[in-house]
């Protein structure tokens, strides 16, 4: 099993990275991240790789850090996360950033990933909890003391993602919620905030 490689950068293409090692030409799939922050061609790289083996082969997934390969582990352990839709999360929000998501029950961010809908943005925010994302663990760890988080979040985050669905940027969705929220109150109930931020929005 590869679990890391040392080399020269030779191809980037639009999914997938050539790493020349020793003459060996491994080819290393990645997200737009990773490959944004690749170096120029033909110069030295590091990329940490998770090797997987299926009955259509091996695959090797790169990552430039310890923890984005640890976050790529943890998502595929949720049903319905395979490789493509677990780059697609870390694309978006790296470890720290979806550890944040998680905490504030924010399944509108988790949303913007590709391939990732509403529902599959909450299963990843409610999974998570607890879960290991590289050197830390998310800030709801699953069982212990930390406080439960406060409702308002959760709420704003649905309102948002309800928006979101209905074709809103999630810019205008976050702003016209944020504004009926301050109507309402703290404990607005979510059909009544969502009716709310949809006349803001002229709706």
């Amino acid at each position: 099993m590869i679990g890391r490689l040392r080399g020269t950068l030779a191809e980037v293409a639009e999914e997938e990275a050539l790493i020349d090692v020793m003459g060996v030409g491994y080819v290393v799939r990645c997200g737009s991240r990773t490959l944004s922050r690749l170096p120029e061609v033909g110069e030295e790289t590091v990329l940490h790789i998770e090797t997987q083996t299926r009955e259509d082969g091996t695959r090797l997934y790169g990552f430039l850090s310890r923890d984005d390969r640890q976050a790529f582990r943890t998502l595929q352990a949720i049903q319905g996360v395979g490789p493509k839709a677990a780059l697609s999360v870390l694309d978006v929000l790296p470890p720290a950033e979806l550890a944040g998501a998680v905490a504030r029950d924010d399944k509108a961010a988790v949303a913007r990933a590709n391939g990732v809908g509403p529902k599959l943005a909450l299963r990843i925010v409610l999974e998570l909890k607890g879960k290991p994302l590289g050197d830390g663990t998310l800030a709801l760890p699953a069982h212990g003391g930390a406080p439960a988080a406060p409702p308002t979040p959760s709420t704003t985050g649905e309102a948002t993602a309800a928006l979101m669905g209905l074709g809103v940027s999630e810019p205008l969705a976050r702003r016209s919620v944020d504004t009926a929220l301050q109507a309402l109150g703290p404990d607005a109930a979510l059909p009544a905030l969502i009716k709310a931020a949809l006349k803001e929005l002229g709706r």
